[in-house]
């Protein structure tokens, strides 16, 4: 059974919804998703044993949505979630995030190594690699839109329309079965509440302001790389030099998932999850592929 609350985390509450007893393993999602994205994976997660814990991000759906794109800052998304942590009572916490909640995900586990004990990222690039990628043309042409959400207004407007949601999520999955339209209307829902577009896009505004990529970003804990290799909208050449800033890697390309690997592979991605944490299956080399 699932339990949601508000949890506050410092400078925001964050809207958490739990399930499960045990190690905490905590979820972060992308954009432009909440808490509900990892519907799929929790249930798993919770009967091996784990309370997986899957909070709505700042901005998004019913947390607090501060105003203003420095409240979006790296800083302070990494705050949010050390707070959570904290909130949870446990000395150290297993980490999950995809696509934006892989990016805090790294700074966090780079930031705040003490209390990561172990590290899964599902298509998101590490912050170092992606902006050495963001430079050659193929992963250019595909991050087009970060300079879209830069204007102001506009992006807000197309953000809440339903034809862009629905192209959103089913465009970029390979299982399109995966987003029927009861799913897409909960996203809409969510990204139409008062402030929540224009803070998700804060995210992205926020991303390419200098100090988003200072500090250290070298990863101490055992860290797990999960891939759709039908992506399309990060290139698998973002998994290239990921052991220069992870010496305890393993990446795991999984050929029929795409961006919303979770969706697309919900079942698939929590048996890679669980062997991890429980380290029932440590790869023989530290890049492998997964028909």
């Amino acid at each position: 059974m699932q339990d949601a609350r508000l949890v506050n985390v410092g400078e925001v509450r964050l809207n958490v919804v739990s399930e499960g007893e045990g190690p905490p393993v905590l979820l972060l999602h992308g954009f432009p998703e909440f808490s509900y994205s990892w519907r799929a994976v929790q249930p798993a997660l919770a009967a091996a044993g784990y309370r997986a814990v899957a909070p709505d991000l700042r901005g998004y759906n019913l947390s607090d949505k501060p105003a203003g794109v420095a409240a979006y800052a790296m800083d302070r998304l990494v705050a949010d979630v050390v707070g959570l942590v904290k909130a949870l009572g446990a000395p150290r916490v297993k980490l999950v995030g995809h696509d934006w909640g892989g990016v805090i995900a790294w700074h966090v586990a780079a930031r705040h190594p003490e209390l990561v004990e172990r590290l899964a990222v599902l298509n998101a690039p590490h912050p170092k690699v992606f902006v050495r990628r963001l430079f050659t043309s193929r992963q250019a042409l595909k991050s087009w839109y970060m300079l879209f959400f830069q204007l102001p207004a506009l992006p807000e407007r197309r953000l809440v329309e339903a034809s862009i949601i629905r192209r959103t999520f089913r465009g970029l999955a390979v299982d399109q079965g995966a987003f029927p339209d009861e799913v897409i209307d909960r996203y809409l829902e969510a990204i139409r509440r008062p402030g929540a577009a224009t803070a998700a896009l804060n995210y992205y505004r926020a991303a390419l302001r200098p100090e988003s990529l200072r500090g250290p970003m070298t990863i101490a804990a055992p860290t797990l790389v999960l891939w759709g290799m039908k992506d399309t909208a990060l290139v698998p050449a973002n998994l290239d030099g990921l052991e220069r800033y992870v010496p305890d890697l393993r990446v795991e390309r999984i050929a029929g998932a795409g961006h919303w690997i979770q969706h697309d592979a919900p079942a698939l991605v929590a048996e890679k999850l669980v062997a991890f944490f429980r380290e029932t299956s440590v790869p023989e080399r530290p890049d492998r592929s997964v028909a």
